[in-house]
């Protein structure tokens, strides 16, 4: 009996089971390896192998890109409402709550005042993870408000678009954002500031129809999704088979609809250095200890 006894305790040790905290692995998309997140984090939520793009989550993203202690928030306490009393499987403004306590945030889009390497800035961001980034009333009064603000401080505009398109539950209002906010986008180009948009995955709808299209230069991240409609719905509604990579980031690079196609580790710098030729500004000079250290190489952009 004793004998039976040891020989099970040995059996039960040998089927423990152990499993791997969750978190600590993740399948590139682009590659399908698996890889350590802390190097994926490392690396700007890019693949250390094949550089594949995972989503940067907003804050991550401004401190990337602003310089330390110049960011400076605007219009924050604007929160979109429910004129027209919208209810699907719950109402508007149950979601609008919901997404509030989940992001901390009020709405879709900050904008804010401060640096990238020193040049000052009116800066805009989407934040993809409250209603896909969707364009309502409040977003597009935010945007319009950044070119304004740009044009007041006689500064160029930076926007990040990540967005879905138009947000469905304001309707019409939501559709009018687009002519407001390339309408503010007009003043601006007419004060003579330059103005780059930063195209992330995706960006989609009465977005990509409006003010992310109408940079003076036009600039995305690799394998960003870029288009009006789905590749889904446009072969639908065609009823032909679209080429391989239609409406990502390369394809309109080939094509001609954007300028460039930038790494997200070298997006600092690069808008940086595109700034200061915009603005004829020089570049400050190296620390001593980086003197040899290169800027990123440019594309050939017509400034004219």
């Amino acid at each position: 009996m004793s004998w039976w006894s040891r020989k099970n305790k040995a059996t039960e040790l040998s089927s423990e089971k152990r499993s791997v905290p969750s978190g600590l692995f993740q399948m590139c998309e682009g590659c399908g390896s698996t890889l350590d997140s802390q190097l994926i984090e490392a690396a700007y939520m890019c693949c250390p192998q094949c550089g594949h793009h995972f989503t940067l989550p907003t804050e991550d993203r401004l401190r990337l890109l602003l310089d330390e202690g110049t960011a400076v928030e605007h219009d924050a306490e604007l929160s979109p409402v429910d004129p027209l009393g919208f209810r699907d499987s719950k109402t508007y403004a149950d979601r609008l709550s919901a997404l509030k306590k989940k992001t901390g945030q009020r709405d879709a889009f900050r904008s804010f005042m401060g640096h990238i390497d020193g040049v000052a800035v009116s800066f805009g961001v989407f934040q993809f993870e409250f209603m896909g980034g969707s364009m309502g009333s409040v977003v597009g009064e935010k945007i319009a408000r950044l070119y304004e603000r740009a044009r007041e401080h006689r500064c160029p505009a930076v926007v990040l678009s990540a967005s879905g398109g138009a947000r469905m539950q304001e309707g019409i209002l939501s559709l009018m954002q687009m002519a407001k906010t390339s309408a503010a986008l007009g003043r601006l180009r007419g004060a003579g500031l330059p103005y780059i948009s930063v195209l992330l995955n995706p960006t989609t709808g009465g977005v990509a129809a409006s003010f992310a299209m109408l940079g003076d230069i036009i600039i995305a991240e690799p394998g960003a999704m870029v288009g009006f409609a789905g590749p889904r719905v446009i072969e639908q509604t065609i009823r032909q088979k679209l080429p391989p990579g239609f409406q990502r980031a390369e394809f309109l690079l080939e094509h001609g609809m954007i300028d460039a196609i930038v790494p997200r580790a070298e997006l600092k710098s690069w808008l940086a250095t595109t700034l200061r030729l915009l603005q004829k500004q020089p570049a400050p000079p190296p620390p001593a200890a980086s003197r040899s250290s290169s800027f990123p190489s440019l594309p050939k952009v017509s400034l004219t």
